[in-house]
């Protein structure tokens, strides 16, 4: 694997590409102070910019590193989401995606349309193997944005990740190998 940084990515509707400072007020507008957004992820709606600004003060930082993959999903001139690589292994070559959009943009295909763009990312320039896609089963739409990415559903981990909340999900399992996504005619960007 050769590790490249967060690069810009075109797509057909979309620019991903790295966060800046400047985006704070975007991301706190448009999606992270939504708890509808928030409410199948690790954390809370955020309070205020203020918030927004100091994570992303911390994420600028992380684009030192190569091996750091997050991406500000701008649609129409404006950003609108994000994704990005929650885990990965060098060692076995694989990745996690995780995503979120905010809501006055669901049901357009924003996210599928960004998660295809980092796929073929990773896969063609990174040199990753296999790529997963976990999400709380409550929450089929991020199961509709693996299956357009062409994503195996692999099993559901009974309830293996605990909600700010305290309660537990049961987290579905996607993936897709890099032979399969060969075998759909993807290609780098």
């Amino acid at each position: 694997m050769i590790h490249r940084g967060t690069k810009t990515i075109q797509t057909e509707r979309l620019t991903l590409r790295r966060f800046t400072p400047a985006d704070a007020a975007a991301m706190f507008e448009n999606w992270a102070s939504d708890a509808q957004v928030t409410r199948f992820l690790s954390w809370t709606p955020h309070e205020s910019v203020e918030e927004t600004k100091a994570i992303h003060k911390d994420w600028c930082a992380l684009y030192r590193n190569p091996a750091y993959y997050h991406w500000v999903i701008v649609y129409e001139g404006q950003p609108v989401g994000g994704i990005n690589v929650v885990r990965q292994s060098d060692k076995n070559a694989w990745a996690e995606l995780g995503y979120c959009i905010g809501s006055k943009w669901w049901g357009r295909g924003i996210t599928a349309e960004a998660a295809q763009g980092v796929l073929d990312f990773l896969f063609s320039e990174v040199g990753f193997h296999r790529i997963a896609i976990h999400h709380a089963v409550d929450n089929p739409a991020s199961g509709r944005v693996a299956d357009k990415c062409g994503m195996t559903f692999e099993g559901i981990l009974r309830g293996e990740t605990r909600a700010p909340s305290g309660a537990f999900w049961d987290i579905a399992v996607h993936s897709i190998l890099r032979e399969e996504w060969e075998a759909r005619g993807a290609h780098a960007n």
